[in-house]
């Protein structure tokens, strides 16, 4: 199977299945002489772990399934620092339930993976969709710690990186205050809205069903010059990270879509000198903080569509490994909706892209 690593000089290779021993991460390409503190690689897993909020007082939208997600580094780092070498991080599954997946051993599940992954392979590990089921992001988020680490102790100036649930269930937030995010279960900057998210969540877990949402993230502090202009555009490579999480159907920058309805007088930012030599103030940010595929110093914005879960409580038609037609009833512990749980992935991709952007961009000019 290919396609199990990302990134041109911050490699990371991800290993594992839902059901497997161990899932984890390689990482190859990270300076050495860079502080890596597994307490905070630890706290990034636990941020994806279900119902895991300052705020939550009842698990709504997860999956009952209770992993510990306690990670262990192997290889790379000395005395609490990177050596240069592969870095190799490991989180073991300790909360298996394979019996609960018997019944679709031979059927496929709609929404789901499972009939194309057949149609490549000839074959499957069917227990919770095996490589291709949404556990396989906990390596992701404990390589994007590491990403973090290290642009820490590299950059100049500071790096923030800030997903939330701008829409779920149908319900859109009102107003954008980052100090809530963390204190609903929702991770919504918007409590109002979060509220009302879990309502509609609540009455659709009821019906057997799921939803879906829209994640907004915004980068601030990357130095204007990352990325490259053909290519490996900055907003082409983070979009390939963000459409490579299965929950993930579409993406936008800036004003995104919108972007077809307005005038170019409109939707060019505007430029004015700032007290800093090397860098310029725009008046608006339609472009998402991206120019040519490179960053211009503007804040990055973008906002993914995430689909509803697939894995519904509902008798659902599909067909059987021989193609007869079937119907199948998906038992086990399922996300209703992956919105929050989906956002500190969302920020670990985007501190694997910027690293690697910027390991590649050292060189760019003398």
């Amino acid at each position: 199977m290919s396609g199990n690593t990302f990134g041109t000089i911050f490699k990371v290779s991800t290993f594992g299945e839902s059901h497997g021993k161990a899932l984890g991460a390689v990482i190859d390409g990270c300076p050495a002489g860079v502080p890596i503190d597994i307490s905070r690689i630890q706290e990034a897993l636990n941020r994806r772990r279900p119902g895991f909020t300052s705020g939550n007082t009842k698990n709504v939208t997860g999956t009952t399934r209770c992993e510990q997600d306690e990670v262990k580094i192997l290889s790379g780092v000395f005395e609490n620092f990177s050596t240069g070498t592969p870095i190799a991080l490991v989180i073991e599954n300790t909360s298996q339930k394979s019996h609960d997946y018997s019944n679709i051993q031979h059927v496929y599940r709609p929404g789901h993976a499972d009939y194309t992954y057949q149609m490549k392979y000839g074959k499957r590990d069917y227990r919770g969709g095996g490589r291709s089921s949404a556990r396989e992001t906990a390596a992701r988020v404990a390589a994007g710690a590491v990403a973090g680490m290290m642009l820490e102790a590299m950059l100049e100036k500071p790096l923030s990186i800030t997903a939330y649930t701008k829409e779920a269930a149908g319900i859109q937030c009102r107003e954008i205050n980052p100090t809530l995010i963390e204190k609903n279960q929702m991770r919504a900057p918007d409590s109002w809205a979060a509220e009302k998210m879990l309502e509609a969540i609540e009455a659709l877990k009821l019906k057997g069903d799921s939803a879906g949402g829209i994640i907004e993230c915004i980068v601030q502090g990357v130095p204007a010059g990352l990325g490259e202009p053909v290519f490996d555009k900055l907003d082409a490579e983070l979009a390939k990270a963000m459409l490579s999480l299965g929950a993930v159907k579409g993406i936008e920058f800036g004003s995104g879509f919108e972007s077809a309805r307005m005038t170019g007088s409109v939707w060019n930012d505007a430029m004015r000198s700032s007290e800093s030599a090397d860098s310029s103030v725009f008046l608006t940010n339609h472009s998402g903080g991206i120019l040519g595929g490179m960053s211009n110093g503007n804040d990055i914005v973008f906002r993914i569509a995430v689909k509803p879960v697939p894995s519904i409580l509902q008798t659902q038609q599909t067909i059987d490994l021989e193609g007869h037609n079937a119907d199948i009833f998906i038992e086990g512990r399922h996300d209703v909706c992956v919105c929050p749980r989906i956002v500190p992935v969302v920020e670990a991709m985007s501190y694997l892209t910027i690293a690697d952007m910027f390991l590649r961009n050292m060189n760019a000019h003398i």
